[in-house]
């Protein structure tokens, strides 16, 4: 079947993978309100486009934290990734390259900071739990340092694990014969089967729940790669997010898998890009599944997006290639709706290229 969309790899992953596989990287918190409207948000978001424009050259290439990629769409960390595929984080790293993006792998990867150096030349941020062992920590972050990761994309939601259903339903667990490469020999790799999430256990034994604006600064001390918080959705979050040495902010509700009923991200969007003032980067991640919610995100003031889901279910029907027609296919649809909205370039993307349900009456401006 010729895959023509990003969606249509998520029906392949429920037919292929063993259900206690799909249901964890497809489940959201509870009630899965948010899951849903992270999706539907970008539904209600409608184009303004302008016409008689010439677009027949467009340049999508952007730089993050001053390191230069090809398109604003980007790989969001997704733990696990060896369940999906047996070449997991090395296939995705693989594909971030030649797609010529980032990649952000996951502090739960069934691959090491160091086996994904080992893939070849990419641009690589490393998403970051902060352990109750702070020397885990240390040392985790050092390792990527050494790597060659660029950035700490550091998880801030997540001083517990949201309670995933599904997960307690299937008693997910990692399987047996894989680790948490980065933990391995710290004996933290392996995942316990247990009565409810295997998941929600290891991260309550390891996980800190004292978590909190100090330890960002913590962080500056021990690296000094620029800091990511990923996970913010209010502009308070926000601004206390600057004042803590951040270089950039990742409007995230962690794939609509922590709290229920918090925002769709798009949603959240603007209330932190209005917070910021333009002082460090704002990203989106969550719910991205074409070109047209791309340029909604960078219309409501987002250098960028993360795709996560995306990612593992094009990995579970397709390996590397599977990953690599993601972004492609995210990379020609953005194009086209930038060419049909009358944008060459990402500074051409306005707010007054969409209007939303929140938006003020619009008085037309007489030329």
């Amino acid at each position: 079947m010729e895959i023509t969309n990003v969606m249509e790899y998520e029906t392949i992953a429920k037919q292929k993978l063993p259900k206690m596989i799909y249901d964890y990287y497809a489940s959201g918190a509870e009630d899965q309100w948010t899951l849903k409207e992270n999706r539907n948000a970008f539904s209600r978001i409608l184009f303004r486009p302008r016409i008689l424009i010439d677009v027949s050259k467009i340049d999508m290439t952007t730089t993050v934290l001053g390191f230069k990629i090809s398109m604003p769409i980007m790989i969001a960390p997704t733990a696990m990734q060896k369940m999906a595929h047996p070449e997991g984080e090395f296939a995705t790293a693989r594909a971030a390259a030649a797609a010529g993006t980032i990649m952000t792998l996951s502090s739960w990867a069934t691959s090491s900071v160091e086996e994904i150096a080992s893939t070849g030349p990419g641009i690589r941020f490393f998403q970051l739990y902060v352990y109750k062992d702070r020397n885990v920590v240390s040392q985790l972050v050092r390792r990527a340092e050494r790597a060659g990761f660029k950035a700490i994309a550091l998880t801030v939601d997540t001083p517990r694990l949201g309670r995933r259903e599904a997960d307690i339903k299937n008693r997910f667990a990692l399987p047996s014969y894989l680790t948490l490469k980065n933990f391995e020999g710290l004996d933290l790799g392996k995942m316990d089967k247990t009565d409810d999430s295997g998941l929600a256990s290891y991260a309550a034994g390891q996980v800190d729940r004292s978590l909190n604006w100090k330890d960002v600064k913590w962080l500056q001390t021990i690296t000094s790669l620029p800091i990511l918080v990923k996970g913010v959705i209010t502009g308070e979050d926000a601004i206390l997010a600057i004042q803590h040495g951040a270089a950039g902010i990742i409007v995230s509700n962690h794939g609509a898998r922590q709290l229920d009923y918090v925002p769709a991200t798009i949603t959240a969007l603007e209330e932190v890009v209005k917070a910021v003032q333009g002082r460090i980067p704002v990203f989106l991640d969550g719910g991205v599944r074409r070109g047209t919610d791309v340029f909604k995100a960078l219309a409501l003031g987002a250098s960028g997006v993360f795709i996560g889901r995306p990612v593992v279910f094009a990995l579970a029907a397709d390996g590397e290639a599977g990953v690599w027609k993601v972004l492609q296919m995210l990379h020609d649809e953005f194009e086209l709706t930038m060419a049909l909205s009358g944008c060459r370039s990402l500074k051409e993307i306005t707010r007054n290229h969409i209007m939303t349900d929140w938006d003020a009456p619009r008085a037309v401006s007489r030329l």
